[in-house]
């Protein structure tokens, strides 16, 4: 019942965000094939970055196969999906930004996919002493609400984007800094959830946070030069 009710909760944040770009897309029919790049290449991400930071452990496993078919990770569909976009624009010639969309539409999944994870128990914190704020797992255990305080920052993360939207701050980079600003939380709630270690108290998630972190801010830059070149640009033009 869990299992199912997590798979519902995935469809439907996929089937909103459909909804949603398919009525940005009557502006331009190349959005529609730049999101569809971007959910794709997001789930191959997702996948692949679990097996590097934490699939090859259970190479030895009896059910490793089940293991590997159902492993993902939002770093890694981050990760994924941002090539994804910078592969379709490129090939349908697509030069405007869409990262502000997708800045709504990311945590919005993310939080809609880990109301999924709380209802199947997954992705748990790790033990700590009873307290009012702890959450416990399927065996009574006390635990770190990892997945509350993920949905929290991403409902924060939705707040803070609309306000930008309507101040108009920081345009063409409201995903960039949702990468720098989530790749930087999970490098830290990564202390607190019951993850696989590969080395001490570091595991191979927070790997992939810094990365997802590091191409925000690569991101970032390289749009605020663009900007900065077009807007010299314009005034040249403008005085000629």
């Amino acid at each position: 019942m869990k299992s199912t009710a997590y798979g519902w909760l995935m469809l439907a944040g996929i089937l909103v965000s459909v909804l949603w770009w398919s009525r940005l897309a009557r502006r331009d029919e190349r959005l529609l094939i730049i999101y569809f790049a971007a959910l794709i290449s997001a789930f191959v991400g997702a996948k692949l970055v679990y097996l590097a930071a934490e699939g090859w452990m259970f190479w030895d496993d009896p059910q490793r196969w089940v293991i590997w078919a159902t492993g993902k990770t939002i770093l890694g569909a981050l990760l994924g999906g941002y090539v994804g976009v910078e592969v379709a624009k490129k090939f349908t010639g697509y030069t405007q930004a869409t990262g502000d969309w997708f800045a709504l539409i990311a945590p919005f999944g993310i939080a809609l996919g880990r109301v999924g994870c709380l209802v199947h128990g997954c992705c748990l914190g790790r033990r700590c002493a009873p307290a009012w704020w702890t959450i416990r797992d399927g065996h009574g255990i006390a635990r770190w609400p990892a997945v509350p305080v993920e949905i929290g920052f991403n409902i924060a993360a939705i707040l803070v984007f609309i306000g930008l939207r309507r101040r108009h701050l920081f345009p063409g980079q409201h995903f960039h800094l949702y990468l720098i600003a989530y790749g930087i939380f999970r490098m830290l709630h990564e202390f607190l959830r019951a993850t696989p270690r590969v080395r001490g108290e570091f595991s191979g998630y927070q790997i992939a946070a810094l990365a997802v972190a590091g191409l925000g801010i690569v991101g970032f830059v390289r749009r605020r030069h663009a900007q900065s070149v077009s807007q010299v640009g314009s005034a040249v033009s403008s005085f000629s």
